[in-house]
């Protein structure tokens, strides 16, 4: 198939099928308006020699009093998280994500099941090489299976060191969600800051104006207004993030601390000799002492405002940067990534929802899809990457609102790469997954025997005509109990998935028996936690 008409990277996608977009979330899945940057940078970090280290230039007695005055420490001890929501409708398992049945990712579905997921029978990834013996297309290089000719998999190679991709592994989720709809609670976020991440700046951001921080909502029962996640879109919003006051501008950053200390202990000597006469006396001393606690230490990590710009961090731009400069002054994309990774995989932000717009590709072509999911993985790439060099965990979980299918038909083109072209929304083969990178190893998934270990890498699995059996898991025909095993598995690289019940009382899970089942790998033992 040719297509004489092809769709740009960024161009909008109009479906005759479709109604005419009218909420933001319309315009957001068929390209009309990109998912607004998180342009939320921030890193003081950058500036030592471990970012994972807290900056400890306060005095001891005023750094003593930081953990009672609720300021949080660098992500808060949590593994950084971070959501990719691909508004619309992506593609993800089979020609991105491998995804079989019972037996796990390749316990292979039938040639025509693989041809809904716009593979042609000439690439399946059950073909054996004659010489070999083995499938020229599955590439286990991250640990969990993608099709050797994934675009989000070719993007991920183009931003991830080789060295690096050895210390990934991950799992997927077969699980349907509607099509074209906010309504799915795909986001996770709420429920990850309430088993403790969170973030010595902001708790939660996203990038887009929403309460889930994202294009998918979150489940109502989890969300918490007071932790709605901040949403950031331009520069000036960067340097509005933190203001330190004149002081700063009058003497040097350490002098200026200095100063913030010195107030504090006159200000809790003199309170400590009077009595307000408010029955809440010491409450309002706490609250008087903090505040210059507080002040101190924003003034002692953030008094430089060029730490919190991305484009001065040479990990993220530049001659040995993911990004070059052309990259990311030219790609918005690229810029919101780089934002929401500086302040989240710095624990700056405990979690955050990078919205990518223009997924709801089942255009009659194959080409527009692919170029979008081969930016999409680029971007996941560039966060895998940058939490390496910071030398840091991260979850890294990928969403989007239903799927698409192929009718068969191949395009030929160039970006087409000769697969099956997007001829329709279908929930029926969606899926989510999500990836983990250790600096201390490759993470473990749980299981005495390979046969076990691939049904835990695969939660869940698809009738050989590649449409998701609903039955297999909680998860596979509820979206609010994806989540929540997406947050038990965060829980259990932490070693904490027992406590799974106490902090969602109410969950569909099922009994501990059943949790463990859906659950992929084992705690990071060099990691964050132990």
């Amino acid at each position: 198939m040719k297509n004489k008409n092809p769709i740009g990277l960024n161009d909008p996608l109009y479906h005759a099928c479709h109604a005419k977009p009218v909420t933001r979330r319309d315009f957001i899945a068929q390209g009309f308006m990109a998912g607004m940057g998180t342009v939320l940078s921030g890193s003081v970090l950058s500036l030592f020699a471990n970012p994972g280290t807290a900056h400890a230039t306060l005095s001891a007695d005023l750094e003593a009093l930081k953990s009672s005055c609720g300021i949080a420490t660098q992500g808060a001890g949590k593994i950084p998280f971070i959501v990719f929501d691909l508004a619309g409708g992506a593609n993800i398992s089979g020609s991105n994500v491998l995804v079989g049945g019972r037996g796990g990712q390749l316990d292979f579905l039938s040639t025509a099941g693989y041809s809904k997921l716009g593979l042609p029978g000439d690439t399946v990834p059950s073909i054996a090489n004659p010489v070999s013996g083995l499938s020229d297309f599955i590439n286990t290089e991250l640990g969990l299976a993608f099709h050797s000719d994934s675009a989000f998999l070719r993007g991920i190679q183009d931003k991830l060191s080789v060295t690096n991709r050895a210390n990934i592994n991950g799992a997927v989720i077969p699980a349907r969600s509607e099509n074209d709809t906010g309504n799915n609670p795909h986001n996770p976020m709420y429920g990850i800051n309430k088993v403790g991440s969170d973030g010595s700046l902001l708790t939660l951001i996203g990038s887009r104006n929403s309460d889930s921080g994202g294009n998918s909502m979150s489940p109502a029962a989890m969300i918490d207004a007071s932790k709605r996640p901040t949403k950031i879109d331009r520069p000036s919003d960067v340097t509005g993030l933190v203001d330190t006051g004149d002081l700063v501008g009058l003497l040097s950053q350490q002098d200026s601390v200095a100063v913030m200390e010195s107030i504090q202990r006159i200000s809790a000597m003199k309170l400590g000799k009077v009595n307000t006469q408010i029955t809440t006396d010491d409450v309002l001393k706490d609250l008087v002492n903090c505040g210059y606690v507080k002040s101190a230490d924003i003034t002692d990590r953030f008094g430089d405002p060029s730490s919190l710009n991305p484009e001065l961090d040479t990990d993220i731009v530049g001659e040995n940067g993911i990004f070059t400069q052309e990259e990311f002054d030219n790609d918005s994309e690229f810029r919101k990534t780089a934002s929401t990774m500086k302040l989240v995989i710095n624990g700056f932000a405990g979690a955050g929802t990078i919205t990518m717009g223009g997924f709801d590709y089942h255009t009659g072509d194959r080409s527009t899809g692919e170029v979008r999911d081969l930016r999409a993985g680029r971007c996941m790439g560039a966060c895998l990457e940058y939490a390496a060099r910071v030398g840091v965990p991260l979850m890294m979980y990928v969403c989007s609102d239903g799927s698409v299918a192929s009718n068969g038909m191949i395009d030929d083109s160039v970006n087409g790469r000769g697969k099956g072209v997007w001829t329709g929304d279908n929930s029926s083969t969606a899926a989510s997954f999500f990836l983990v990178y250790n600096p201390g190893g490759t993470p473990q998934l749980i299981g005495a025997t390979a046969d076990s270990q691939a049904q835990h890498q695969q939660i869940g699995y698809m009738r050989s005509d590649a449409s998701v059996e609903t039955a297999a898991t909680p998860a596979a025909n509820n979206v609010n109990l994806l989540v929540e095993t997406v947050i038990l598995n965060y829980m259990a690289l932490h070693g904490e998935q027992g406590n799974f019940a106490s902090f969602f009382p109410q969950n569909g899970l099922g009994s501990s028996v059943l949790r463990d089942s859906l659950t992929a790998f084992e705690p990071i033992v060099n990691g964050v936690m132990t």
